[in-house]
């Protein structure tokens, strides 16, 4: 990324609600701030209920924006439950010819997964509005220097093995929930020798019996390479008992390595974390 390069903003999942404009405005201009220029999807705020435009209409402006040259790279602003209509509209030959980044988080577990099943691009699981939330002095450091001076602040996390002590392959998942609305379709990736990345925000013990049961079930467990438990924000924050990571150990192998980390998923310090990248833990 360098001065004066268009950026895209866009809202694939849930519309943004009118009272929350102010938090885009201010991500609009500390894009300026870093001289980039912004252009802004004119599917961004609810327009009823939860949509900003119908499926259609969202994935025919990000497709302009793959097409367009100028655009160095797409920012997804949402969450929420409904990026994954938007998948069968979505040009992946054009996407795959066009490698710039998407950027998002949560509900955009399904895009940012269903661009690297279909094209083998990356993208960043990261939420954008992280830059101006309330940790946003270090997120705004680690993101113009990773952009701009090519560090890797934004990407470097802290973990602790649980199991094993090293793991290597290509990182698919994300927010659990999300991840597992592929399951079936098209759009799952291939689990053999991937690492999996799991995180999640809402949703205590019965939720993730219920997710990993699913998992467990479709063999993705028996495939991969290793697993990165990300934040459980909710089973966490009420100190559940199995923790997520006891739950965790019930349906894998013990010889399956098994990483913890509290610096990636929903909380606003989270890093980012780029999918259908190889990474190399030790």
């Amino acid at each position: 990324m360098k001065n004066n390069d268009k950026i895209a903003i866009v809202c694939c999942s849930n519309g943004i609600k009118l009272k929350d404009k102010y938090k885009i405005d201010m991500l609009i201009n500390l894009f300026i701030r870093f001289e980039l220029v912004p252009v802004i999807s004119r599917y961004i705020f609810e327009q009823g209920a939860v949509f900003s435009g119908n499926a259609k209409q969202r994935a025919e402006v990000l497709m302009d924006f793959y097409k367009d040259k100028e655009i160095k790279a797409i920012f997804d602003i949402s969450g929420g439950d409904i990026a994954n209509e938007i998948l069968p509209f979505l040009d992946f030959e054009i996407i795959k010819k066009n490698k710039k980044l998407f950027w998002g988080y949560s509900d955009l577990t399904t895009i940012i997964n269903a661009i690297y099943t279909k094209t083998n691009n990356e993208s960043i699981l990261y939420q954008i509005k992280n830059l101006v939330a309330e940790d946003m002095e270090e997120q705004t450091n680690n993101f113009y220097e990773s952009l701009f001076l090519k560090t890797d602040h934004l990407y470097y996390f802290n973990y602790e093995f649980i199991q094993g002590n090293s793991m290597q392959g290509v990182v698919v998942g994300g927010n659990i929930r999300c991840f597992l609305k592929l399951a079936g379709t098209e759009y799952w990736p291939n689990m053999n020798n991937k690492i999996l990345l799991l995180e999640a925000r809402s949703g205590t013990i019965g939720q993730m019996t219920t997710y990993l049961s699913q998992l467990k079930q479709i063999g993705v467990f028996e495939k991969v390479n290793g697993i990165i438990l990300g934040r459980f924000i909710e089973m966490e924050n009420k100190c559940c008992i199995p923790t997520i990571i006891d739950l965790v150990k019930r349906y894998i192998n013990r010889d399956l390595p098994l990483v913890k980390t509290s610096e990636v998923g929903h909380n606003i310090d989270s890093k980012a974390m780029i999918i259908g990248k190889m990474i190399n833990l030790r």
